[in-house]
């Protein structure tokens, strides 16, 4: 199954009440695309200490959010070493797609070397 793969912009906007973000994820899901992220990514997203990003909070209970354990830090590495970027998180994004997949981000700069030293077909698609 393809999924879209979550980088941080499309959280913080879903986070923002963006409902023409909320309404595109809901037409991938409605597309069979499954929605996928990082650990690591919600690091970078979440903020509340008293867990009142709601729309947020909603928004992964649909999402496939996969550990950055040993495994993944090292595909992840190996991305950085040949994009020769510094993007740990974007690594661990693209290191998390497939061929056929897609990759939703507000950094489409960082991304696409990653996508390029990953040598798969990924469509990276600008939040």
């Amino acid at each position: 199954m393809s999924a879209l793969v979550l980088d941080a912009g499309a959280f913080v906007a879903v986070d923002r009440g963006d409902r023409a973000m909320v309404a595109r994820l809901r037409m991938a899901q409605q597309a069979g695309l499954e929605l996928r992220s990082t650990g690591v990514v919600i690091t970078q997203v979440w903020r509340d200490p008293a867990g009142r990003q709601a729309n947020l909070a909603r928004l992964l209970k649909s999402v496939d959010i996969k550990a950055v354990d040993e495994r993944l830090g090292r595909d992840a590495g190996l991305l950085l070493g040949g994009a020769g970027t510094r993007d740990a998180v974007g690594a661990s994004v693209v290191a998390v797609s497939a061929t056929g997949d897609r990759i939703l981000t507000g950094d489409v700069g960082d991304i696409r070397p990653l996508v390029a030293a990953s040598g798969r077909s990924i469509l990276v698609v600008a939040c």
